[in-house]
């Protein structure tokens, strides 16, 4: 995801299966699009959480780009029911329990000590370990903590990990400090 002026723009989503929803999605959120190749999904995974020595073992198909997109829709369904305390569709249920039910991706360690993966990461085993995140988060201590960006104009979702959970913005230098302008420059026009 990039900012308007070119620029990379990071936020902590909180949660792995949080990343994916900046990928693009369903109605509003097909503008954002950007799951079209197997590659677009490996660069994704690159950027993720999950980077350190995934990139050159993963390996991903075109069919599993077309699922990528139906877990990452079914997750962003999910995760606006849960920041919006509304009751989730049970197909999107299933469709996130069938990922999670496929084999995850493996971890391992390097005789150097570095994290990496074990070799014939597949893009399924990587949707399984989004969505085993996913069922984590819906059922853990994060659950209530989902949250939408505060922003009027933002689609961002995010995990609150704050100590006092009270976190509104998808980031600071983005939203917040977009916010806080509007509400210094309203103030200053009474």
């Amino acid at each position: 995801m990039r900012t308007p002026e070119g620029r990379p723009f990071r936020f902590d989503a909180g949660a792995l299966c949080l990343e994916l929803l900046i990928t693009g999605g369903p109605g509003p959120y097909a503008r954002h699009e950007v799951l079209h190749t197997p590659d677009a999904l490996a660069e994704w995974a690159a950027r993720s959480r999950l980077a350190p020595g995934l990139e050159p073992e993963l390996s991903v198909s075109d069919t599993e780009v077309r699922t990528a997109r139906a877990v990452r829709d079914a997750l962003l369904r999910l995760t606006l029911a849960r920041a919006h305390d509304l009751t989730p569709d049970r197909a999107d249920l299933a469709t996130l329990n069938a990922a999670a039910a496929e084999p995850p991706l493996v971890a391992r360690i390097t005789s150097e000590g570095a994290h990496a993966w074990v070799p014939g990461a597949t893009g399924t085993g990587l949707l399984s370990t989004v969505a085993r995140d996913a069922v984590e988060l819906f059922t853990g201590p994060y659950a209530h903590r989902i949250r939408e960006c505060g922003s009027h104009d933002c689609f961002l979702l995010f995990a609150d990990t704050s100590r006092p959970g009270r976190r509104r913005w998808c980031a600071m230098e983005r939203c917040g400090n977009r916010n806080k302008v509007r509400t210094h420059r309203a103030r200053r026009a009474r």
